[in-house]
């Protein structure tokens, strides 16, 4: 982030060619930009929307895109580039369906080439791909597990490597790095499925110490999937009851009476530091209590997306200095949200970071930079030339 605290745009559209130029593919040919949504968690539909953005988005002039689609089973799939069909709607829930074929990534670091297998069919190869677009949100992608797999081909991806996209993912660690890095964060504690089983009671002490409301989640869960509000103890259980559903492992945190203000944090380049966008702010109607998952996707008039959030200066500047801060003490890279609160007695908390944000055209992350200056388009071709220039393995 720069002193002045302005938002940063990309660098002269010559510096992503220069990257691009750099990349393992051979030179004459438009890098391929392997695209996977779907995936095994709860979140499997926001993930093929996300997809849909994307794919509509993406610069054709400058890549070629392989859509890989992972079914709710883990069936890889090879999909048609038909973003129509992945759609999220009040209507309409997207879905990859598992097909008698299935795609493989290279299992050595020799190969970059695609393979699709089909019983009784001869191996098919679907050529080499420069870099992974991974667009799966929640586990079994989101929390590092794709990210390593990916490491161990020695494929380069967008967005943060394996710590950084499993710490981001749970909650609980989340939040223990922000804390050992100074980072301000609210009240919280951790009921694990050993510690639920066990002693149930003084768990749901715990909970209550913390004062109502509290917010009950999965830990690792994204997409307000499992989340309740709770005002009343009476309610406590059963709540807990239905985050343990989506994870074993569950967080409860104290409500904090505020304002939502995110930030969208874009890796630099080079030896830049994270740059920040303006400054958001979510305000969901009163016909929702908090902003779950229809809020999000389903009902957008429930919902106010103001950017440049209507905030004093000095807390925009403290908002995108944690926002950049939180990026760097989990070593995040590619993209990042950070969402924050802003206090009634003027403090600015981290909530949580995001490490692969909700990525459809009406998501807050582009939105924001979209608001800086930055167009979605733009965006994801400023996402891909950041994986194309950086290095595989340790770095």
């Amino acid at each position: 982030m720069t002193s002045d605290q302005q938002p940063v745009h990309p660098s002269d559209p010559a510096d992503a060619d220069s990257a691009v130029a750099a990349s393992n593919g051979p030179r004459g040919r438009r890098p391929r930009v392997a695209i996977i949504f779907g995936g095994r968690s709860s979140e499997h539909a926001v993930s093929c929307a996300t997809a849909a953005g994307v794919m509509r988005a993406i610069d054709r002039e400058k890549y070629d895109i392989v859509p890989i689609g992972v079914s709710r089973d883990g069936q890889w799939v090879l999909v048609a580039d038909d973003p129509a069909r992945f759609d999220l709607t009040a209507g309409r829930t997207p879905e990859v369906v598992p097909d008698r074929s299935h795609v493989v990534l290279p299992l050595s670091t020799r190969e970059t080439a695609l393979t699709v297998l089909e019983a009784g069919q001869p191996p098919r190869e679907l050529g080499d791909v420069d870099v992974v677009l991974p667009l799966l949100h929640g586990p079994f992608g989101e929390d590092g597990t794709l990210q390593g797999f990916l490491e161990l081909s020695d494929i380069r991806y967008v967005g943060s490597g394996v710590f950084a996209s499993a710490a981001g993912m749970d909650k609980h660690y989340m939040k223990v790095v922000f804390a050992g890095h100074g980072l301000p964060v609210g009240p919280y504690t951790v009921i694990t499925d050993r510690a639920w089983r066990a002693d149930r009671a003084a768990a749901l002490d715990a909970c209550s110490a913390l004062g109502f409301p509290v917010f009950v989640k999965p830990a690792r869960a994204g997409s307000s999937m499992g989340i309740s509000k709770v005002d009343d103890p009476a309610q406590l259980e059963s709540a807990i009851e239905a985050a343990r559903e989506h994870d074993p492992k569950v967080i409860v945190e104290a409500g904090i009476t505020g304002r939502e203000i995110e930030c969208a944090v874009l890796e630099g380049h080079g030896t830049d530091g994270p740059r920040t966008s303006h400054v958001g702010e979510v305000a969901v109607h009163d016909n929702h209590a908090f902003y779950d998952f229809e809020a999000k996707y389903l009902a957008e008039a429930d919902v106010d997306l103001t950017c440049p959030a209507d905030v004093p200066a000095h807390v925009s500047d403290e908002v995108r200095r944690l926002a950049a801060a939180a990026f760097d003490s989990l070593g995040c890279e590619g993209l990042a949200r950070v969402d924050c609160f802003y206090t009634e007695d003027g403090r600015v908390l981290i909530n949580e970071i995001n490490t692969m944000p909700g990525f459809t055209p009406h998501s807050m992350y582009p939105r924001m930079w979209a608001a800086s200056g930055l167009s979605y388009t733009e965006l994801i071709d400023e996402l891909v030339s950041l994986a194309l220039e950086r290095r595989t393995g340790l770095r």
